[in-house]
């Protein structure tokens, strides 16, 4: 009689432990269940660990050894191509410096700083940066309203164009052009893309085509009209999509147009006037956040962007340089 109770309490705990035990969860639903922030799918190239001896490893394998780097940048993700060079140039004069870098859109980088990391897929990865980088100063005061940054130093300018198929098949030659009937858009995102959220929307909103290309939306990765698409990266995606005859222009920064054009992608871009380029006001904004790990090699790293050379490495891919006075570290206000 025992033993038939035994076997008959095993039997109730086992199906018991069927019961509870939850099945598998999608990528989506792992993201949505945590609080860290997911990165868009596919985006592994957009995350780098530049090993101490001269190795670059990318996606889930830069995750989880950009804790141990010896410095970790997290920048505006329109930066991307210039970033081996950049990131070369500092570690000659550094000797076995590790790096972990993310390029990715600034709004979405402030939401996984504030949230502690990111979600990468299905995994977690709890983790800040040393170093912060937007295309405006209005990501960097959201830090030091978080007690996690206080200081700052503009370091380079952009403009805006319009990226376009080879020889420009739809003529297109202006803002306006963009609502066009026959002209379909892929566009910077509102939501977390800094050059849409600072920049571009205003230009947009001046020229009183906003609503017709956000259809009312502001959305990631989404169709807001039959002729308008919302990117989650658009450095990434914009390009491919007008190679692949999915979108006739966007609106994209000067410098990856040029990236395009050096890569052979078969685009052209179309430049813009003062008032819609923008060029008198993009400006690049870096500071080290107060609860970095690596301190001092945040700081040098400041330093070498400030310096001839740092400067010199950004230039060489359409980049502006800033003046003495941007360059120097001022308080967040």
């Amino acid at each position: 009689m025992r033993n038939a109770l035994l076997r008959t309490a095993i039997k109730i705990a086992f199906l018991a432990t069927l019961t509870i035990s939850p099945l598998p969860h999608t990528r989506a639903e792992d993201a949505a269940a945590s609080k860290l922030v997911a990165i868009p799918p596919d985006k592994d190239t957009d995350i780098k660990l530049y090993a101490a001896d001269g190795s670059v490893v990318t996606g889930t394998d830069a995750l989880a050894r950009m804790p141990n780097a010896d410095l970790t940048l997290w920048v505006a993700g329109n930066q991307f191509f210039a970033m081996d060079e950049v990131i070369g140039a500092f570690r000659r004069s550094e000797g076995g410096l590790s790096v972990g870098l993310m390029t990715l859109p600034p709004g979405l980088i402030v939401s996984a700083i504030l949230a502690g990391g990111w979600v990468y897929k299905g995994h977690e990865y709890a983790a800040t940066p040393d170093v912060y980088a937007s295309v405006n100063l209005g990501h960097l005061k959201q830090l030091k309203a978080a007690n996690l940054m206080s200081q700052y130093a503009v370091y380079m300018h952009n403009e805006l164009q319009i990226l376009v198929a080879k020889n420009n098949p739809k003529n297109v030659t202006g803002i306006n052009d963009l609502v066009r009937a026959d002209v379909k858009t892929s566009m910077p995102n509102p939501v977390n893309e800094g050059i849409m959220q600072f920049y571009a929307r205003k230009v947009l909103e001046r020229h009183n085509v906003w609503q017709q290309i956000s259809g009312g939306k502001e959305c990631v990765s989404c169709q807001t009209t039959a002729n308008n698409w919302f990117t989650a990266v658009h450095h990434r995606e914009t390009p491919a999509r007008l190679q692949d005859g999915k979108s006739d222009a966007g609106i994209v920064w000067k410098t990856e147009a040029l990236e395009a054009q050096r890569l052979g992608a078969n685009l052209d871009a179309v430049e813009l006037p003062p008032s819609d380029s923008l060029r008198d006001a993009v400006s690049y904004a870096i500071g080290v956040l107060t609860n970095s790990k690596h301190r001092q090699a945040a700081d040098r790293y400041l330093a070498f962007v400030a310096s001839e050379a740092g400067q010199a490495a950004y230039a060489k891919f359409g980049f502006v340089n800033a003046t003495a006075d941007e360059l120097r570290s001022k308080p967040i206000d």
